[in-house]
């Protein structure tokens, strides 16, 4: 067995071949072909809050792997209600709805009481930290550990226009008050 893979366990109720670490009561989440590595590839880093995840994370994540392989880190739940006063979708229910995107190797979560993930740069140490269309110099806090890590930051992953926002959509989903559509009744073919 790998030396690294000491006290990771099989999760055997995937579809995939997972390996899960717990770690500070969260789970990390590590695809089997990271533990078999032949040739080492470089890691892209992107974080965020995800609640809900949308198409606009798919395509940064996405967009991120085409740099190398992806660990996502997903802002705590405590995060989420410092920001937005509430949370959609818990750590776990996040966690593995990203885990399933492809180019993605690790999801884990973070100590993110500074308002930061430099905790996350600091222990994964990536090739590339990227941010998407809503992120710039001026609002991207983490520069300064990436600089002094070396880590090269990557603008504009995934378009440079934010497709939408998490708490849009949840705010959208609030304020719908229309009665739902009514169904189309025609009849259905016999055939």
């Amino acid at each position: 067995m790998d030396p690294r893979a000491h006290d990771l366990k099989l999760n055997r109720g995937t579809p995939q071949n997972l390996k899960r670490l717990k770690r500070k009561e969260k789970i990390m989440t590590i695809h089997s072909e990271v533990l078999d590595e032949k040739k080492e590839r470089p890691t892209v880093m992107v974080s965020g809050g995800f609640d809900p995840v949308h198409a606009g994370h798919i395509r940064l994540i996405r967009a991120a792997s085409q740099h190398g392989d992806v660990i996502v880190i997903a802002n705590s739940d405590e995060w989420l209600f410092r920001k937005k006063g509430f949370v959609f979708m818990d750590f776990d229910s996040r966690a593995e709805i990203l885990n399933a995107v492809k180019g993605v190797i690790v999801v884990d979560s973070v100590d993110d009481s500074d308002g930061t993930v430099c905790d996350a740069i600091y222990r994964h140490k990536p090739t590339y930290f990227a941010n998407g269309g809503d992120r710039g110099r001026s609002n991207t806090p983490e520069q300064s550990v990436c600089e002094e890590l070396g880590v090269e930051l990557l603008w504009g992953v995934g378009g440079d226009k934010k497709l939408a926002s998490s708490s849009d959509l949840v705010e959208n989903a609030r304020n719908f008050d229309e009665k739902a559509p009514l169904r189309y009744t025609s009849p259905v073919s016999e055939k």
